[in-house]
């Protein structure tokens, strides 16, 4: 499990379609989930006067579970297909992941 990773997306909801068909055409990419979520933080100056009233951005959360070596090249691709579409992306180490039948 030392060289799994959850990759996880981060973006807007103006985005979410383009990245989940980007997603399913990926070949090392074997599924993936996608929530809605709010974004909080203090970078308010890329927010609308209404989000900033609110404290929240709604966003689009997208989570891969794949090998470290998968994700790199994921991420390769990300960078260059979305670029400047403000997606915020992180890598985290697995500690177990699976399925329970």
């Amino acid at each position: 499990m030392e060289n799994k990773v959850l990759v996880s997306l981060v973006v807007a909801p103006s985005v979410e379609d383009a990245l989940a068909d980007w997603l399913l055409e990926c070949e090392d990419v074997k599924g993936f989930s996608s929530l809605r979520i709010n974004g909080h933080g203090a970078s308010t100056h890329s927010m609308t006067l209404a989000e900033q009233v609110a404290g929240r951005r709604a966003q689009v959360l997208f989570q891969i579970a794949m090998e470290r070596e998968e994700a790199v090249r994921l991420m390769e691709g990300v960078k260059r297909d979305f670029a400047g579409s403000g997606v915020h992306f992180w890598l985290a180490p697995l500690l177990d992941a699976g399925h329970l039948e």
